[in-house]
């Protein structure tokens, strides 16, 4: 199904038109509404009419008054017990579940209380008497029992609500049209929907190419020196990027990476990031740079090619507008936000961009930064001896082969949802889908892992197959852009056609899908020895011919 055709079902207690209107303008899939006020109906009718379409995901935003009666009572100062009304919460979440037997991917934005409902004041936080305790206890509960469940995701309304201050609701619109929330507050749901989904499909930004010279610091380094930079301080203003410097920094711990792209002097600018007391990013915290006179624009294409990322992937930030409409107009896919000229609010600005989300982190992705650090030095090993043969040759090259399970099905699962480059038809499941899909006795699954003398990579790669009589198809063949090129992709052929030769079979078949993104997969399989049948990506291996173990790989073998 494409994505233009697929649809996400939107459900309510209250009039969710105008949220609809910015959703539809935001996505390319068609929100479709069901009436509000129908929720529980709508969840519970297996014969509701909205279910005469299908849907890929779902989006259910309700009031707590409008769904949890005895916190509607609640409202009224009426007498509660906080176990009766978490046990309407349970029973509510029990409804909920549901909607995952028809969707893949299930977006529930938590619970929010109007500002205009004052409650017991300064016991508003009491045990047993707060509203706001109360509504904090049934949120836990709610998140609780709905992170049991594969492809749902409860999306943090409370910011909403920050962000749009006064904004946030107008009684005026309740008792209009039945609107519970202003515009700006649809706004930024719909940018929390549109970046999950992005999230979830792979598409998340990985990396943030950041501009030098009065943006990473004040002032101009060549002109002024390091020791004039306004960072840190007694200074509102270099305190300002004091603390935007910490929030790029702490975004490296989910696994984004940071470059630098600055029209400048090399040697200047290095003396300046190790040798200023209130610099907080240092050379180790950056993957690559470009700090030359170059065009910006081209600087950011060497650097994602080094780094085997695409375009798609990348944040640029600069405070000169030229270079952003520079970047913005010849690398379309590369976000480039509007940069505010007020310093002192950097940080708030890079702390809204929702363009970061993914559905797990994973060790993998905290350990990221240091995995490309390794890889510079791969690199660097590489430029020092002479052939590709010979170079992989001392790497120590380990790759370790594993059956999917409990351990490793989250991170599989993001493996499969993300990967686009090295990937054959990318797929995209659950993890519960993929789960299914591998209890099929005619199904097999191996997961990879790769490390070598400088490091270990993690789980790295996945290949399936099917078959049927005598002939088994590739179904999965993707590997993470951090370990193309080392001899990996063939020990992942090894592996499968070693199996099917057990099973006797007698023939393979790729079938390869393109993708804007996945033709490095598709030059790999032009020189991998298997033999294209015919025009469009189709391609076979005759089995009775062993495929090689590259010499420079040594295989684990741990699955069945």
């Amino acid at each position: 199904m494409s994505r233009e055709s697929e649809k996400i079902l939107l459900l309510s207690d209250f009039n969710l038109g105008g949220f609809a209107g910015y959703l539809k303008n935001a996505l390319s899939i068609l929100p479709v509404q069901a009436p509000y006020g129908q929720v529980i109906h709508t969840l519970l009718d297996e014969n509701s009419e909205c279910w005469n379409e299908s849907y890929s995901s779902a989006f259910v935003w309700t009031r707590p008054e409008g769904v949890i009666d005895s916190f509607r009572r609640a409202l009224d100062f009426y007498p509660f017990e906080i176990e009766t009304v978490l046990a309407e919460v349970d029973a509510y979440t029990e409804a909920l579940s549901k909607l995952t037997q028809k969707v893949s991917v299930l977006m529930v934005p938590s619970w929010t209380l109007p500002a205009s409902i004052g409650g017991y004041g300064m016991l508003e936080m009491k045990k047993g008497t707060g509203l706001t305790d109360l509504l904090c206890r049934m949120n836990l509960r709610l998140a609780e029992n709905l992170e049991k469940i594969p492809g749902v995701y409860v999306l943090n309304a409370g910011r909403w609500m920050q962000m749009a201050g006064k904004e946030a609701c107008n009684p005026k619109l309740w008792y209009m049209g039945k609107i519970a929330f202003g515009n700006e507050v649809f706004k930024s749901a719909v940018a929390e929907v549109k970046s999950t989904l992005a999230g979830i499909s792979g598409s998340a930004r990985k990396i943030i190419l950041v501009d030098l010279d009065d943006t990473l610091w004040g002032g101009i380094v060549g002109d002024e020196g390091w020791k004039n930079l306004r960072l840190g301080g007694h200074d509102p203003t270099g305190e300002a990027f004091a603390d935007f410097q910490r929030v790029l920094k702490s975004l490296t711990r989910r696994g984004i990476l940071l470059a630098i792209v600055s029209k400048n002097e090399e040697g200047v600018c290095w003396e300046a990031i190790q040798n200023h007391p209130e610099m907080l990013l240092k050379k180790e915290d950056f993957s690559a740079w470009r700090i030359n006179w170059e065009d910006k624009a081209q600087n950011i294409i060497e650097i994602l090619e080094e780094l085997n990322l695409g375009l798609q992937s990348a944040v640029f930030i600069d405070d000169n507008p030229i270079e952003r409409e520079r970047v913005r107009n010849a690398l379309p896919e590369v976000l480039v936000p509007e940069w505010p000229q007020d310093k002192m609010m950097y940080a708030t600005t890079l702390s809204e961009l929702t363009c970061f989300n993914s559905p797990q982190i994973s060790e993998e992705d905290a350990q990221r930064l240091r995995m490309y650090r390794e890889e510079n030095q791969r690199k660097h090993l590489r430029q020092s001896v002479g052939t590709l043969d010979e170079w992989l040759r001392t790497l120590g090259i380990k790759v370790t082969v594993e059956s999917l399970g409990e351990g490793n099905r989250q991170r599989a699962t993001q493996l499969l949802n993300k990967t686009n480059q090295m990937n054959l038809r990318t797929r995209r499941l659950t993890e519960s889908e993929l789960a299914d899909w591998e209890r099929d006795e005619n199904h097999h699954l191996w997961l990879v892992r790769v490390q070598d003398k400088f490091g270990d990579s993690g789980l790295t790669g996945i290949i399936s197959m099917e078959h049927q009589g005598k002939v088994g198809r590739l179904v999965d063949f993707l590997l993470s852009c951090r370990v193309m090129g080392r001899c990996v992709e063939e020990s992942l052929f090894y592996v499968a056609i070693e199996y099917a030769r057990s099973i006797h079979l007698e023939k393979i078949h790729i079938d390869y899908i393109q993708t804007d993104k996945n033709k490095p997969c598709l030059r790999f399989l032009q020189r991998s020895g298997f033999s294209t049948v015919e025009e469009g990506g189709k391609f076979i291996f005759d089995v009775s011919k062993p495929y090689p173990l590259p010499e420079c790989v040594d295989l684990i073998l741990t699955a069945g």
